[in-house]
């Protein structure tokens, strides 16, 4: 290797700091684009079966057209350590948090989707921090919290292979790269798969996994509940509770999981309009929906109007409602609720408004070195997003078997 090529290999694996700075033009732009929005009639029923109701969308829309203020999450993101590094040809965001305490134990955290670095915001400072928010010296944690390729201020992938699994390696990779020679990883939704595929990957470096959305589906059941299929017979209560909630996913819940799985570049409405992307980032689960409607009814919820729209807004300003919607299309049909064949150890946490509660039997088969499994009185799918307190508990006591 000559001294060029060895200086631009040097260069592609560096740690470049890195600060989010939108431009007023372009808050101001975003502003105007709401207030132009060309709003449908009100939906012809009194509940959400056809889709977010145009009363809620037009309570955010002012909001986030009058109120709403952006600078408030750049600058909780900017005291944060942000950098940039290439990993396989493409640019990596990620925070990379670092504890004072001695031994802390480093973990790699992955969002989901409609999600971005801004989900995990809150659970940063307890779980660097412990000593600060009930905790001891010994939970504490190193923690990289990465923004997933076609995500935030990551790179957009311009060839087809950035599914889950290749994401998963390029975690290692950064770990690595970070200078971590053990670690673990935390993940839900997509991060759960990501986090699950690692684990299934099994480098040396990965001590093991905490999950809040678990692969339990045994296959048969899987494909039953795709299909549509009654419950099936012999199952206990809480199979059969998990088995009805998946099959509700399946068959009226993840009409935006086809849509971006079949044909995502089909999306230029989210890309084009805020109302529209917001919308499209509402419709994401139920029981998530209702929680966001009540809070912009202004009633008191787990996320405040700001949680909601900042996570949205980071979307819009990097213009990644469609590149990160080809993740679907990447890992469409491998199975996102199903068993994967992880071997190493795995903390699961169970929060009652998950697409599913996973049952303790199917956990306990599908993760053969299961090391803690815990249902939480409250909480739904952006767990960290949610209920902060109840999360990075559940990551220290889920994790602390692995600490050495």
């Amino acid at each position: 290797m000559n001294a060029v090529a060895e200086l631009a290999t040097r260069d592609s694996s560096a740690l470049r700091p890195f600060r989010v700075n939108v431009p007023e033009a372009e808050l101001e732009e975003l502003r105007r684009r709401i207030k132009a929005t060309v709003w449908p009639e009100r939906e012809t029923v009194d509940d959400a079966t056809q889709g977010v109701q145009l009363a809620t969308m037009q309570a955010l829309a002012r909001y986030w057209a009058t109120q709403y203020d952006w600078r408030k999450v750049e600058a909780r993101i900017n005291a944060l350590p942000n950098f940039i590094t290439e990993i396989d040809g493409l640019d990596i965001h990620f925070i990379h948090a670092k504890s004072k305490h001695p031994n802390a134990l480093p973990l790699i955290v992955t969002h989901g989707w409609p999600g971005s670095i801004v989900e995990q915001l809150k659970i940063i400072d307890p779980l660097v921090n412990p000593t600060a928010h009930g905790g001891t010296a010994a939970d504490a944690f190193d923690v990289v919290i990465p923004s997933m390729p076609g995500y935030g201020h990551s790179g957009k992938p311009s060839k087809p292979g950035w599914g889950p699994a290749r994401i998963a390696q390029a975690w290692v990779t950064l770990m690595k790269r970070l200078g971590y020679k053990k670690f673990a990883a935390q993940g839900g939704d997509w991060g759960a798969v990501v986090t699950e595929l690692m684990a299934v990957q099994a480098a040396p470096e990965l001590l093991g996994i905490h999950v809040n959305m678990p692969g339990v589906f045994p296959a048969e059941i899987d494909g039953a509940a795709f299909s549509g299929a009654p419950v099936p017979a012999g199952l206990s209560a809480d199979e059969k509770l998990a088995y009805e909630r998946l099959q509700f996913v399946y068959q009226k819940g993840i009409a935006y999981g086809y849509q971006m799985g079949l044909r995502p570049q089909t999306l230029y409405g989210i890309a084009d309009s805020p109302i529209g992307l917001a919308a499209y980032f509402l419709d994401h689960d139920a029981r998530s929906y209702e929680m966001i409607a009540r809070v912009f009814r202004g009633e008191a919820e787990g996320l405040s109007r700001d949680d909601v729209l900042d996570n949205i807004t980071l979307a819009w300003v990097t213009n990644t409602g469609v590149s990160g919607a080809r993740l679907y299309w990447e890992y469409f049909g491998q199975g996102y609720f199903n068993v994967k064949g992880v071997a190493i150890p795995v903390a699961v946490s169970v929060f009652p408004d998950e697409l599913y509660p996973a049952p303790r039997s199917w956990t306990e088969r599908a993760f053969p070195k299961l090391i803690h499994y815990n249902k939480l009185p409250r909480g739904g799918h952006f767990a960290a997003f949610e209920q902060p307190k109840f999360f990075t508990d559940e990551v220290r006591t889920g994790l602390r078997s692995l600490r050495t």
